[in-house]
C-alpha cells in the first residue's frame, strides 16, 4: 500500500504519519521526489483500512501495489536509484558505466589487463577471485590472494572492484577488503541466506539473474537484500537458459526495459555470460546498450585462449577497445534529445 501525501505537508506531519504507521506493526519506506512524497506501507496491508488514511488532511490519496516486491517497486519509488560505488563511479539515473576484466584473477597479468581496459574507458574492474564452477575439479579461483591483487589493481587505477561472494561467511571478509560492490553469480540469484547476509552491510550488490528465474523472481531477489537494509542493488541480465544451444544461454534483453518499467535500480547487461562465443559478444553488448542498459560487464583477456576459465567468451585488449567505440555511438544515438520539427 502507498499513501501519497500532499505538497504542502510539513516534515513534522510526515513524521507524525510514519510514526503512526509504524505504531501498527508496519514497516515504511518514504520517497520524496521533486513534486510528491510516497509513503510506502509493507506488511500485512489487508490489517489497515484505506479510509482511514485517506480521512487524514495530510494525505492525498492511497493506493495498494498488487506485486509482491516492495521496496524495488518503481512505484514505491519513482525517480530511478543511483547506486554509489566508489571511486566518484555512479550507476543508474543517466550515469552508464562498463565493468570490465578477466573472468577469474589469474596472477601478474591482471593489472596488464586492468590498465587496457581503463585505457578503453571502463571505469569498474571486474574479476573473480572466488569461482562457482560446474565441475569440482575446475579452476575454483585463487581465493583471498586474488582478492588482494584486485584490490591492488583497483587502487592504482582508482576504479571500483567487482567480485563475486559465494559464501555468507565470505561477506566480512570482502567488507574487511574493501571490495566496493559484491557480485551475487546466478547460481546463488536464489541463494536466499546469502541475499540476507549482503542486505546486511551497506556495499552495493551486482545481483545476476539465475538461469532460470523469471523477471519477477529476480526482483524478490532483491528484495530479499533490500528488506535487511541494504539499498544499493543493481540488477544484471546475463542470459537465462532455454532450449536453444547454439549460444550459452539466451539473452533477454526485454529484461532490461522490463526491469526499468517495474523497478528503479539501474539495471546491467552482460552480454558475455549471455552469449557465451567472443564473436556475438559485442553484437549483444550493442543491443543491451541500445536497450537502455544502465551498464555493461564485460570479459576481457590478454590471452583468451590460455585463459583459466571462460576464455571462449572473453575479448581481446582490441576487441574490447572498438567495442567502447562503438558502444559510444550508440549512447549518443539513443540518449540524444531529439528536437521537435
Amino acid at each position: 500500500m502507498i499513501a501519497v501525501v500532499k505538497s504542502t505537508a510539513t516534515t513534522q506531519q510526515l513524521d507524525q504519519l510514519v510514526a503512526w504507521i509504524e505504531g501498527r506493526g508496519f514497516k515504511t519506506n518514504v520517497s520524496q521526489g521533486d513534486n510528491e512524497t510516497l509513503v510506502g506501507i509493507i506488511g500485512d496491508t489487508t490489517q489497515i483500512d484505506p479510509f482511514i488514511l485517506e480521512s487524514m488532511d495530510l494525505v492525498e490519496r492511497v493506493q495498494r501495489v498488487s506485486e509482491p516486491f516492495k521496496l524495488a517497486n518503481r512505484k514505491f519509488h519513482p525517480e530511478d536509484t543511483v547506486v554509489d560505488c566508489g571511486h566518484g563511479v555512479l550507476v543508474g539515473g543517466g550515469s552508464f558505466q562498463v565493468i570490465a576484466g578477466p573472468c577469474s584473477v589469474e596472477g601478474d597479468n591482471l593489472i596488464e589487463i586492468a590498465r587496457a581496459v581503463r585505457a578503453a574507458g571502463a571505469t569498474m574492474l571486474r574479476g573473480g577471485a572466488y569461482k562457482p564452477r560446474t565441475s569440482p575439479y575446475a579452476y575454483q579461483g585463487m581465493g583471498e590472494r586474488g582478492l588482494d591483487l584486485l584490490m591492488e589493481a583497483g587502487g592504482e587505477l582508482d576504479m571500483p572492484v567487482v567480485t563475486e561472494v559465494m559464501d555468507p561467511r565470505d561477506v566480512e571478509l570482502f567488507v574487511s577488503k574493501g571490495v566496493d560492490v559484491m557480485q551475487v553469480g546466478a547460481r546463488n540469484a536464489q541463494n536466499f541466506t546469502l541475499l540476507k547476509e549482503l542486505g546486511r552491510t551497506s556495499t552495493p550488490v551486482l545481483l545476476k539473474r539465475g538461469m532460470s528465474q523469471t523477471i519477477d523472481e529476480l526482483v524478490m531477489s532483491a528484495e530479499y537484500v533490500m528488506s535487511e537494509g541494504n539499498p544499493n542493488v543493481m540488477l544484471c541480465e546475463r542470459g537465462i537458459r532455454t532450449f536453444e544451444t547454439r549460444t550459452r544461454n539466451t539473452f533477454d534483453v526485454n529484461a532490461i526495459p522490463v526491469l526499468h518499467h517495474l523497478t528503479h535500480l539501474p539495471v546491467v547487461g552482460d552480454p558475455s555470460h549471455a552469449t557465451g562465443y567472443t564473436r556475438y559478444v559485442r553484437s549483444a553488448a550493442y543491443a543491451a546498450t541500445a536497450a537502455g542498459a544502465d551498464a555493461l560487464e564485460i570479459e576481457v583477456h590478454d590471452c583468451p585462449s590460455k585463459a583459466w576459465s571462460d576464455g571462449a567468451q572473453a575479448l581481446t585488449p582490441e576487441q574490447f577497445a572498438d567495442a567502447m567505440r562503438r558502444i559510444a555511438l550508440i549512447r549518443e544515438a539513443v540518449c540524444a534529445p531529439i528536437e521537435e520539427a
